[in-house]
């Protein structure tokens, strides 16, 4: 019996060491998330100490946990980047940066591991929530004051600061503030079901703020086009039929006044066209016009090595052998190393085996969040608004949208996961 006592008494030691281990690794990660909307280095700097903490973790189980396609994908197309350095053509500095671009997807296992064992990623969430609610705040001293804005730029050698644009840019920030503003509408809608009032029409005074500063501040279009289908995606998953549908006139109306009241909405949707007759018209570099060149141009390199693509890095080098035979038209000669769209930034890359790696990655992830609450709803609504943002660019390889999708998916994966072991757990009561 004392033997049995010490032996109980060693594991629940034990047990709390972990549980220990996972909290303050967690801590570090709700830090990552507070740095990520500010500052690419202080993000950096933080990921050090969770790696390190990660090595202290009980990992018996982890190669197990590994095998789930949800974790085993990343690791392909992180492996198949490194194998791609073999058979590119590119220099050696630009192979083991664009080898460095898809490294963040390696993060993902070991988040859902650590969650799925320490479902406390509410702190992830709040401290990505409290980051974004103030730098709204101070996007809208800046577009009141341009002068207090982090990030000025130089245009044709005059000191201009960026309106209404706190630290990064403007896609960043929109992304951001999206995502926090659709988020957000599954905590209201659970709150004011249960009554709670105060905090749902505190919730929601933050997501109108989220909203106005990009209808009446600075909004990108890639936003622009995919918050009406976040909001859609919503509709259908929680919401039934009836209200789904007054949710969608709600929907038109708002926009409608948007539209009448909001200048800057107005001048961002006209860009679509501005830059469509600048680029095809008067052939000028343009947003539109360089992406559609940009795409014609990766179509041809991809069906010119359409299973292995041409290897790690090199794109640039391809775009520029293009750019040599039109050097005299300005659009055509643009030489990039980013496509501006996810799909054909892997194409290009590592082919058809890549592409079809990383569809199989964003199809696994979904599939870790076809339940209720609230976890699964920011991870599927991370995964959906990375899909459909990488349209328009390579947001799984940008070092802000691609950390948002690791923490997303790997802080949300894994609670997601640990809830359904518990209840699996749970003995069934009999009726």
């Amino acid at each position: 019996m004392t033997e049995r006592s010490n032996a109980q008494r060693a594991k629940s030691l034990l047990s709390a060491v972990w549980a220990a281990r996972y909290r303050n690794s967690a801590g570090l990660v709700a830090l990552v998330a507070l740095l990520l909307p500010w500052s690419t280095s202080g993000v950096l700097f933080a990921l050090i100490p969770w790696l390190v903490g990660v090595t202290f973790f009980d990992l018996r189980e982890f190669p197990r946990a590994l095998l789930r396609p949800a974790c085993l994908l990343p690791l392909a197309l992180v492996i198949l980047a490194l194998l791609g350095t073999l058979w590119s053509d590119a220099p050696w500095p630009e192979r083991i940066h664009a080898l460095g671009l898809p490294a963040k997807l390696l993060a993902i296992p070991f988040l859902i591991y650590q969650f799925e064992r320490w479902p406390y990623g509410d702190w992830v969430f709040s401290a990505f929530l409290v980051s974004c609610a103030l730098l709204m705040l101070y996007s809208f001293a800046v577009a009141i004051d341009p002068g207090l804005s982090l990030k000025p730029y130089f245009s044709r050698g005059v000191y201009k600061p960026e309106s209404g644009i706190a630290v990064r840019n403007y896609i960043d920030q929109s992304q951001e503030f999206a995502l926090c503003a659709i988020a957000l509408v599954h905590p209201i809608v659970t709150l004011f079901r249960a009554g709670r009032l105060r905090m749902a029409a505190l919730l929601a005074l933050l997501a109108i703020g989220f909203l106005a500063n990009m209808m009446f501040v600075v909004v990108s279009r890639t936003a622009l086009v995919t918050l009406p289908i976040l909001i859609v995606v919503f509709a259908l998953l929680h919401l039934r039929r009836r209200a789904a549908l007054l949710c969608a006139g709600a929907m038109v109306l708002l926009a409608a006044v948007l539209w009448t009241i909001s200048p800057h909405l107005r001048a961002t949707v006209a860009k679509f066209g501005n830059d469509y007759e600048a680029s095809a018209i008067q052939n000028e570099v343009s947003g539109m016009g360089s992406r559609l060149e940009f795409w014609r141009k990766s179509a041809g390199f991809v069906a010119d090595a359409p299973v292995f693509g041409h290897g790690t890095g090199s794109t640039r080098g391809l775009f520029a052998s293009a750019a040599a035979d039109a050097q005299a038209d300005t659009l055509r000669a643009e030489i990039v190393s980013n496509p501006h769209n996810q799909t054909l930034a892997v194409a290009v890359q590592w082919g058809g085996v890549g592409v079809l790696i990383l569809y199989g990655l964003w199809l696994a992830h979904l599939s870790l969040f076809r339940g209720a609450g609230l976890a699964c709803w920011i991870g599927m609504l991370v995964v959906v608004q990375n899909m459909l943002s990488s349209l328009f660019n390579s947001h799984l390889f940008d070092f802000t949208e691609g950390w948002i999708y690791v923490l997303g998916v790997g802080v949300a994966g894994g609670m997601a996961l640990g809830q359904r072991r518990r209840d699996e757990a749970m003995p069934v009561r009999p009726q």
